[in-house]
């Protein structure tokens, strides 16, 4: 398989994971509000909004949960924080808008495990 051909599948096998994760926030009764929101900051997979609050979610995809984990690092997390920042500039209560950073693990079998958050911020 070719380098073009493994970025395909590598994009299809995230959009899987990404659908599955929203339908299990869906089941849980959270209403997802976007994906793959872009704002100059960066990408959030997936914004969800529930009782609590706003929910956003990074999906990782790979072998095994760990090795999905390993695929988020500081970097990434600092962007979709500032990404996150500027979503909640359009909600009424702004950056006081009640939020958390989920992180969502899929491994290669499709099995996920939702680590809510994961960040450590509110």
């Amino acid at each position: 398989m070719d380098r073009r051909s493994r970025g395909r599948m590598a994009q299809i096998t995230g959009q899987a994971a990404e659908n599955r994760i929203a339908l299990d926030y869906e089941r849980r009764g959270f209403a997802v509000d976007g994906r793959r929101w872009r704002g100059s900051a960066g990408e959030i997979d997936l914004i969800a909004r529930g009782p609590e609050g706003l929910v956003f979610i990074e999906v990782k995809k790979s072998r095994s949960f760990a090795a999905a984990a390993e695929r988020l690092g500081r970097r990434q997390m600092d962007r979709i924080c500032a990404a996150a920042s500027e979503f909640l500039a359009g909600e009424p209560a702004g950056q006081l808008t009640a939020s958390r950073f989920d992180v969502a693990l899929v491994d290669g079998a499709g099995n996920f495990e939702i680590l809510e958050n994961a960040f450590g911020v509110n």
